[in-house]
């Protein structure tokens, strides 16, 4: 059975906390043994946990890189710059 946090609390995991604990919701899960509430609650925990790992490779990517709009209107990335 996996234990899970309360969902209030994802702002606050970093991405490598959240991958762990989806990846033991995702054994939990293929293993069959939680029953029928608990599979559900850990899918859903599950969703939220995917979410909140885009979340933070989407923010990733813009600290990695800018779009910038030339004046032709061309779009092209450049390296993110701390300003």
């Amino acid at each position: 059975m996996t234990q899970t946090a309360a969902p209030t609390d994802l702002a606050s995991l970093s991405f490598e906390a959240a991958m762990k604990e989806l990846e033991a919701i995702v054994k939990s899960l293929e293993s069959g043994s939680a029953d029928l509430d608990r599979a559900i609650a850990d899918y859903q925990r599950g969703t939220a946990l995917k979410d909140h790992c885009l979340a933070k490779l989407a923010e990733a990517k813009l600290k990695v890189e800018q779009i910038t709009v030339a004046a032709d209107g061309s779009l092209s990335t450049t390296a993110f710059a701390a300003e």
